[in-house]
């Protein structure tokens, strides 16, 4: 709830040892330096103690309170049936989504409207009030030229539940990525932290201020003519343009990718080579590892039909 002295909840289980500036980031639906610079000020407490450090763990049942503090005016989506998606699986407490290329999952600046969110609250109206107001349901994003599976909580447990497993990841996802040229080892990890580019703040990069972020990339095959691998990245976290970014910093950039150097000749692609192929994670009420495969869209399937017959994958 939130109320004239500030914003105040009590942590719920599923949230039990996470940062409290994560926290207050999540719970409120606000930025982590907004949620930072109330810490500094002196503004949050934990049952009733002034707290100023970040990295503070809160704990369940603990009442975190941020004086003066409210959430921020969301605009809520209204339901658009004509807004068209295919689901993978559903049941009571999840669906998952097989995301096309071209739609933007929930609104923001520029897209008020056609979004995955607007089409989810016409044929699961249940969504509503689930997480935040604005990206009711929504627990992780695809960008809007990546396909593939998507997770949505149909309710607040639920939601909880996929938002703990992805702050402890053991949420699994593999992505199919087409890249330019040929890497030097078969396997291998881009450890490296991501955030704004100083140089244009539309494009993420990797910059030693940003966030930890790690890629694992294992080579499935290669063409000699255009240099181009196929690549499967596992995320171990989920940065803004993650994989995009990680891929173009190792001198591999996604064909299609325009922002991160990867328009070349030799193959036109529209969107970036970026799929979604393979999500699992604990079911949130019963507990059972669930796990789903999205296959290769048409226009990914006909880029890699049309190299022929790869080399090996070692090269």
């Amino acid at each position: 709830m939130s109320d004239d002295a500030g914003f105040r909840e009590l942590i719920p289980p599923a949230l039990d040892g996470e940062r409290i500036d994560r926290i207050i980031a999540l719970l409120a639906d606000v930025s982590r330096n907004r949620a930072a610079a109330a810490l500094t000020a002196g503004r949050v407490s934990v049952d009733d103690e002034v707290v100023y450090q970040r990295s503070r763990r809160v704990h369940e049942g603990e009442e975190l309170v941020v004086a003066g503090f409210e959430r921020e005016t969301e605009h809520v989506p209204g339901a658009e049936p004509s807004v068209r998606f295919d689901i993978l699986y559903a049941d009571d407490d999840v669906l998952v989504i097989d995301k096309p290329s071209g739609l933007v999952v929930h609104p923001g600046a520029g897209n008020q409207t056609g979004t995955l969110v607007n089409g989810l609250l016409a044929s699961h109206p249940e969504i509503a009030g689930v997480g935040s107001a604005a990206r009711p349901g929504i627990v992780h994003r695809l960008d809007m030229g990546t396909s593939g599976a998507l997770a949505v909580a149909r309710t607040q447990v639920a939601y909880d539940s996929l938002v703990a497993q992805l702050a402890d990841r053991s949420v699994g996802r593999r992505y199919q990525a087409l890249s330019w040229g040929h890497f030097e080892a078969v396997k291998g990890v881009v450890d490296a932290p991501v955030g704004r580019s100083p140089k244009d703040r539309t494009r993420m990069a990797v910059v030693g201020s940003g966030r930890p972020a790690r890629t694992g990339y294992e080579v499935s095959a290669a063409w000699a003519s255009p240099a181009v691998s196929l690549v499967t990245c596992t995320l171990e976290t989920g940065r803004t343009h993650q994989i995009r970014v990680h891929l173009s910093a190792i001198g591999h950039p996604l064909l299609g990718d325009g922002t991160y150097g990867g328009e070349r000749s030799g193959l036109v692609l529209d969107r970036p080579f970026l799929h979604a192929a393979h999500l699992s994670f604990d079911h949130p009420a019963t507990g059972e590892r669930l796990e789903f495969d999205s296959p290769l869209p048409a226009d990914l399937r006909a880029v890699l039909d049309g190299l022929g017959e790869p080399e090996p994958a070692d090269q």
